[in-house]
């Protein structure tokens, strides 16, 4: 992911990536799989709480060829979004904060994730 300065030195502008959002069940699942399996294989995640989704930030490039059912994947060309502390939009906030993660989640460990924690929530709902 390409990054350029910001007035910050702490926290880079992304210039380019794309987003891979889900559900927020599915989304939390992923995470916590992403942390068990490689601790550090998560980058920022961004929760959006009034659309109920998690978005991970992936190189730019991924939507491309992302094809996972439950899952969007949106280029950005690097509009706007930047990686401070603080989200701009109104009703999200960092799950995984900048800073405390690498600039973006590998898309093949990503797609792994999903599909372990879809598998995860089917068997979780068909125990009830």
């Amino acid at each position: 992911m390409e990054t350029s300065q910001s007035n910050d030195p702490c926290v880079p502008s992304v210039t380019a990536c794309d987003l891979v959002t889900v559900p927020t069940r599915h989304g939390l699942e992923v995470v916590d799989i992403l942390r068990r399996g490689a601790g550090d294989a998560v980058g920022p995640v961004l929760h959006d709480d009034g659309g109920g989704t998690l978005a991970f930030l992936v190189p730019p490039g991924t939507a491309a060829a992302w094809d996972v059912p439950g899952s969007t994947c949106t280029e950005t060309d690097g509009r706007g979004l930047r990686l401070d502390p603080e989200p701009t939009v109104e009703g999200s906030d960092w799950l995984v904060p900048p800073g405390e993660a690498d600039l973006a989640t590998d898309p093949a460990v990503l797609r792994r994730a999903l599909g372990e924690a879809a598998r995860t929530i089917e068997a979780a709902d068909n125990c009830r």
